[in-house]
């Protein structure tokens, strides 16, 4: 995978968290200063916008795998048609490297 697709894929969650966090705090607190009794009523109301944000966050992140695994289609289908063998797909690169010793 791509660095820049990892560290997208991270900031872009930590983003979604963070706006969601302040934006459901900003919600209760502004909720229970006016009426407190709708407390209860506004954390559901969070609870919800947090679930809507988890399920989005996931639905990004499987079209995220899938636009990876369609781009390495076409990669290995451009090495296949200049002859070259493309490597197995794989989330994580191995490289040799002689560090001194053998395993």
């Amino acid at each position: 995978m791509h660095p820049f697709a990892v560290a997208g894929a991270a900031a872009g969650r930590i983003a979604h968290y963070a706006v969601s966090g302040v934006v459901g705090v900003a919600i209760v607190r502004a909720t229970s200063k006016r009426l407190p009794n709708a407390r209860p009523a506004a954390r559901k109301a969070v609870v919800q916008g947090i679930a809507s944000g988890l399920t989005a966050g996931r639905w990004l992140a499987s079209a995220a795998e899938e636009a990876r695994l369609k781009a390495g289609d076409v990669v290995a289908e451009a090495r296949d048609t200049l002859g070259e063998e493309a490597p197995p797909p794989s989330a994580v690169s191995v490289r040799e490297q002689d560090h001194g010793h053998e395993h």
